[in-house]
């Protein structure tokens, strides 16, 4: 099993990310941001269309990009979701790529999408301040970031 993910993430993460071409990698960051929504959308076992929906809307505006593009990465990126052991890759390319400012609008997007079928789960609550903790964003601005979304 260890082999097949390794192969998977040979295949299309270090492949969409540029690591072996060393180019700038636009893609692996949209993918690795739709992946991490993907994971919200799915922390309460239970996804709606309302949060499907606001997956797609977040990755479409947060990178200009047509609605076909936006599905089809989102499609990938859960079908990256399914094959992940960890949040790491995605949280690293968000590291490594992302000013302070983008992963605040991410952590912000991770709320909408937790909102988006107007009930807080426990667990999405949970993931999404395990990825603010990954990506380094302040308690302070998790917090922040929750109220932003809560009084829209």
């Amino acid at each position: 099993m260890l082999k097949s993910v390794r192969r998977f993430f040979d295949q299309n993460i270090k492949s969409v990310s540029g690591e072996r071409h060393g180019e700038l990698p636009e893609r692996a960051l949209q993918l690795a941001t739709a992946s991490l929504l993907v994971e919200v959308s799915r922390a309460d076992f239970h996804i709606n269309a309302e949060e499907r929906e606001a997956v797609v809307n977040a990755v479409e505006h947060m990178f200009s990009l047509s609605h076909q593009e936006t599905r089809e990465i989102v499609e990938l990126a859960e079908s990256e979701i399914d094959d992940a052991t960890s949040l790491y890759e995605f949280t690293r390319l968000v590291n490594d790529h992302f000013d302070y400012e983008q992963k605040l609008k991410i952590v912000e997007l991770l709320w909408r999408v937790c909102y988006a079928d107007l009930d807080k789960d426990k667990y999405e609550e949970h993931l999404i301040r395990k990825i603010s903790d990954l990506i380094y964003v302040t308690h302070s601005d998790f917090v922040r970031m929750r109220h932003r979304v809560e009084t829209q």
